[in-house]
């Protein structure tokens, strides 16, 4: 038996990671809850950690996995293989462990197609804007959402509280607007590209990391032009 707070936050969890693939920052979860400090988060996951409800993924930091939901959740089953849970793919990276929304373990749904590898983006300190296409990465349909895709490589810490790491790849629907909240590519000045987790203030743009090492930065909304949003994840191993 969950209390109130436990279930609202395995939920908030459970739908975060539907949305975009990598689950909520500790902020982001004491946002939701209304709790005013990130150790009350910590006493709620521990005890869904104890109860069976998620599991804290090892060496990677705000890493979680929703293992199954109250009873008279949606189905009562195991989460374990959807949302944010592994499933590994053979692609031109070799193997990798991928995390998506709504993964498949059948390739042969919807057929593979090709998603373009386009250099290097900073999760970090903006670096050049986007590179040319390197190489191509094949991926099942039935992982994605309808959408035009490209793919980047992370270079740098910034998001590492989202559970994106340096040297991870993210996949990237190409669009050019976004909600708050979103984890996009921004292009800043037509110069910086950065992979930030965006929020809308007013006039105003602020693109937020997902490490308390680094600023938020905010800019005009005439500065900053959203490529794309993140719906796919994987790493090597």
């Amino acid at each position: 038996m969950l209390t109130k707070k436990q279930s609202e936050l395995l939920r908030f969890i459970h739908e975060r990671l539907k949305e975009t693939g990598v689950p909520p920052s500790f902020d982001e979860m004491k946002d939701a809850l209304f709790l005013r400090s990130k150790s009350g988060i910590h006493r709620l996951i521990v005890a869904l950690e104890e109860r069976g409800f998620i599991r804290r993924l090892p060496n990677r930091a705000r890493a979680l996995e929703v293992l199954r939901l109250p009873e008279g959740s949606a189905p009562q089953e195991t989460l374990r293989g959807r949302g944010f849970a592994p499933n590994v793919i053979e692609g031109n990276l070799g193997r990798v462990r991928a995390w998506a929304q709504g993964a498949s373990d059948d390739e042969g749904g919807r057929g593979i197609i090709s998603v373009p590898v386009m250099g290097r983006i900073a999760a970090g300190t903006p670096i050049t804007a986007l590179q040319n296409r390197s190489h191509t990465i094949s991926l099942s349909q039935d992982m994605l959402p309808p959408g035009e895709y490209f793919a980047l490589e992370v270079r740098g810490d910034s998001m590492i509280e989202a559970g994106i790491f340096d040297a991870d790849l993210v996949v990237i629907r190409k669009q050019d607007t976004a909600e708050t909240g979103d984890i996009v590519v921004a292009l800043i000045d037509d110069e910086e590209a950065t992979l930030k987790r965006l929020r809308k203030r007013g006039a105003s743009i602020a693109l937020e990391a997902a490490n308390p090492a680094y600023e938020t930065r905010i800019f005009g909304p005439d500065r900053v032009r959203i490529q794309g949003k993140l719906v796919n994840l994987m790493r090597r191993y």
